[in-house]
């Protein structure tokens, strides 16, 4: 007979599970009663878009308005991880792929925990970010995904990290928008253009917490 604590492991995980023997322990605990506890509750906002497109800045002033207005936040910035529980990742297409699902999976326990996490990557698979989506609303969290939509050229020309550089030199392969695929979403929640002001942006991401998880900012 099929463990039904068992089952409703793989239902959350939405894969099949590689580890043998992994039993998923429900805590006495409900997410209700956490949240109510703390008197918040948590949601993640996925910024994507091209390297140097200016997500790391975006979520820095996120993270800092949410704050501000009394929600706990906290930013699982891409090139973070990747000193720490990515560090054993490339950039390869598979690599990438897998450092969005671990990305996925860490944004998921913060929201549950009650902070809005905000993640700051390339993300350059729409099925990835697809699939990070489709892991919070199997447990009932709220998504939002925000475009960073800084044209190529822009990105090229602000070259923080010397991504674009080292990609022309090819001490860099796999340099999502130089050589390698970047799919941008078809309907994001949000979309953010060099236009807009850091606190406009903010703002429009603030509306759309509002929306899709009635977190307000109290601005």
């Amino acid at each position: 007979m099929t463990n039904p604590i068992e089952s409703r492991a793989g239902a959350r995980a939405g894969a099949p599970m590689r580890s043998a023997n992994v039993v998923w322990h429900e805590g006495s605990l409900t997410r209700e009663e956490r949240w109510s506890a703390l008197g918040r509750g948590g949601a993640t906002v996925w910024l994507t878009g091209l390297p140097a497109a200016g997500k790391s800045e975006l979520a820095e002033a996120l993270e800092a308005s949410l704050l501000r207005a009394g929600r706990a936040a906290y930013r699982l910035d891409s090139t973070t991880m990747r000193q720490g529980v990515c560090s054993d990742l490339g950039y390869g297409a598979e690599d990438r792929r897998e450092n969005n699902r671990r990305l996925a999976e860490l944004a998921k326990l913060f929201a549950d925990a009650g902070t809005i996490a905000i993640v700051a990557a390339v993300s350059p698979f729409a099925d990835g970010r697809q699939a990070a989506r489709d892991a919070h609303e199997r447990d009932g969290l709220a998504f939002v995904e925000v475009f960073v939509n800084t044209p190529l050229a822009d990105c090229v020309a602000r070259d923080p990290y010397g991504t674009y550089r080292r990609a022309r030199e090819q001490a860099t392969p796999e340099a999502p928008g130089i050589d390698a695929l970047y799919e941008p979403p078809a309907a994001a929640d949000v979309e953010v253009t060099p236009d807009l002001t850091t606190e406009q942006a903010v703002d429009r991401v603030a509306d759309a917490l509002l929306a899709r998880a009635g977190l307000a900012l109290g601005r």
